[in-house]
């Protein structure tokens, strides 16, 4: 384990009342991270108290560290027990973890400390295009591939296979014809950034999301 901030200059009650503690684990370079540590900045209900990686060079690190929030990378062995990933997160009292781009198998034991409070976005519409080894440009090439009209994004429940969790909410998008993976996924980006936040925070706050 190296924890690499040693605060959160974000994570505060407001108005007297403590708010929620988020952690997001991620993988790579951290644009969904960011876009949620910023949209929480401003709000009560929740921060980002913690961003967790496997992947020691992985981008989000930085991101995480300029904006004042406590980062650790575990190695691979961590990940696979768990026992060390789990006591951090109970160490700054998350209650909410987020998925946003990470790519290694969440342990068992800390999938049953969260119950129904750990979530993932998956950049197309589950069940298609989804599993092991299914991220990143690998689904929006395979989308293109398979002359889909339509892709988008779908944000579930995670649990222990890979983009099976209980789905609550997908937003669409056209494939439009000729689109390279990197149009795709600039417009799959737009979307992931503007619902994941939004729906993080109704959960958080015991809402049934509105994005159905």
């Amino acid at each position: 384990m190296h924890l690499f901030a040693h605060f959160s200059r974000f994570c505060a009650g407001f108005g007297g009342l403590m708010s929620k503690n988020i952690a997001i684990f991620a993988s790579g370079n951290g644009t969904n991270a960011e876009n949620i540590i910023r949209y929480f900045r401003e709000k009560g209900s929740a921060c980002v108290a913690l961003v967790l990686t496997n992947r020691q060079n992985a981008f989000v690190l930085e991101r995480a560290k300029g904006l004042g929030v406590p980062c650790v990378w575990f190695a691979k062995s961590d990940w696979e027990s768990g026992e060390l990933v789990l006591s951090t997160l109970r160490e700054h009292d998350i209650d909410f973890v987020v998925l946003a781009g990470f790519l290694a198998r969440v342990p068992d034991n800390i999938l049953h400390a969260y119950p129904n409070k750990m979530i993932n976005i998956h950049p197309s519409l589950l069940p298609k295009f989804g599993g092991k080894g299914m991220y990143g440009d690998r689904v929006h090439e395979a989308v293109i591939a398979s002359g889909e009209k339509e892709s988008g994004i779908t944000i579930h429940y995670t649990n222990e296979h890979y983009d099976e969790g209980g789905i609550i909410c997908q937003q669409k998008c056209p494939v439009l014809p000729g689109d390279t993976p990197e149009e795709l996924a600039q417009r799959i980006h737009r979307l992931e950034y503007e619902y994941y936040p939004k729906v993080i925070e109704e959960l958080v706050e015991g809402l049934s999301p509105s994005y159905l």
